[in-house]
């Protein structure tokens, strides 16, 4: 039974011999709450520091897609569908061939529209003949009519030297008759061979005029020549881009109507983000701002890129039905505007990408830090000369 007591000297004993422990126990914990008290004290302060210096001026958003200029492979003319030289989703350098339409009717029409061209060069030639000849014709008529000029000068002097005569009696009236005749006669065959020359010299005009007309002709001909053989040319159709295809719908042996889509060609270098951007995210917001984009796809990896534009409206006033917010009850409800970003991306990451890829966005506004209060102050200055402005008429 001695056992199981506490005397109060022993008791003593016992409380002097643990209160060294709790001492040192309570001043641990004491230092132990202060270190930490130190940590948060100094870590929300940097927290505080990185925050006013850089966290304040990121925007962020994950309503951003990627996004690209999709290219629509359309024939520019219409027929039958010979060859199809690449498949979904494949990969296809520039200039490759994709589709083949039947060249054969529009080779016809090249081969039709040469044939013109020969037919016209032959009517040039044969008009340019005609005009030689017709040259050679003006000089013979320039000849007999020079001929007819010296007859007809001849008859006139025989005339002239034979009238004084006659009158006279020393030559016979019949013979000053006779000559008088001749001397009509020859005046007759001048103004015959002058009417020949002009009559020449004019159908020369008229040869020049088949010429131009001849060569008009050709010109047509030579110019349904060049648009068969761009109609040649288009029956093949090659891609304008590196990239892949994609959304093929066409099929060997299918009758295909110009301008109709076949497929799509996703350009390799034309990857870009749409980032879609609160109102309220966009005051120091400013083109050539950098941008780290992480993609869904690919976790923990950062790619960088610049604000590339900024739409000039919000995604709403460009859809089909855009809002009418003064009809009805009236709900404000935070805009979004596109913000399109461009992406640097090596070539091993863009085989991955593709467009419809979610994305996050964040913005380093940094750039534009003070730009509020300066836009602030302009615009108290624009507002002080508007009502100076306003109280000069006033005054008048």
């Amino acid at each position: 039974m001695n056992d199981s007591i506490d005397t109060p000297a022993h008791a003593a004993a016992t409380d002097s011999t643990e209160s060294p422990v709790n001492s040192s126990k309570k001043t641990r914990n004491r230092l132990i709450l202060m270190a930490a008290a130190a940590v948060i004290v100094v870590g929300g302060g940097l927290w505080g520091v990185r925050y006013m210096s850089f966290g304040r001026f990121q925007e962020e958003t994950d309503d951003a897609f990627i996004q690209s200029d999709a290219i629509t492979v359309a024939p520019k003319i219409s027929g039958y569908v010979d060859k199809v030289f690449v498949s979904e989703n494949q990969a296809v350098k520039a200039g490759a061939p994709l589709v083949l339409i039947d060249p054969r009717d529009y080779r016809a029409q090249a081969s039709q529209s040469q044939a013109q061209i020969d037919v016209a060069k032959a009517n040039v030639s044969g008009v340019v003949a005609q005009i030689d000849e017709q040259s050679a014709s003006i000089d013979q008529a320039r000849a007999q009519l020079a001929a007819a000029q010296a007859e007809a000068d001849h008859a006139a002097r025989e005339v002239a030297r034979y009238r004084p005569l006659a009158a006279t009696g020393a030559e016979t009236r019949q013979q000053l008759a006779q000559l008088e005749n001749e001397a009509t006669q020859a005046r007759a065959k001048t103004a015959e061979a002058r009417a020949a020359l002009s009559s020449a010299q004019k159908r020369v005009a008229t040869l020049q005029a088949q010429k131009r007309q001849a060569e008009a002709q050709g010109e047509a001909a030579r110019a349904q020549f060049a648009a068969a053989n761009t109609d040649v040319e288009a029956t093949i159709l090659r891609a304008t881009a590196d990239g892949r295809i994609g959304s093929k719908s066409v099929r060997q042996g299918q009758f295909v109507q110009a301008s109709t889509r076949l497929m799509s060609l996703v350009p390799d270098r034309s990857l870009y983000v749409t980032a879609n951007f609160k109102e309220t995210q966009l005051g120091l917001m400013r083109v050539g701002q950098p941008v780290s984009v992480e993609v869904d796809a690919l976790p923990g990896v950062e790619l960088r890129g610049v604000i590339e534009s900024i739409a000039p409206g919000t995604g709403a006033q460009f859809s089909i039905l855009p809002p009418q917010n003064a009809t009805g009850n009236f709900t404000k409800i935070v805009q979004r505007i596109p913000v399109r970003i461009a992406i640097n991306a090596g070539p091993e990451t863009r085989k991955l990408l593709v467009p419809g890829m979610s994305v996050e966005a964040s913005v380093d506004t940094r750039s534009a830090r003070g730009s509020e209060d300066r836009i602030r102050k302009e615009q108290e200055r624009h507002n002080e000369r508007t009502a100076g402005q306003a109280g000069d008429r006033a005054g008048r």
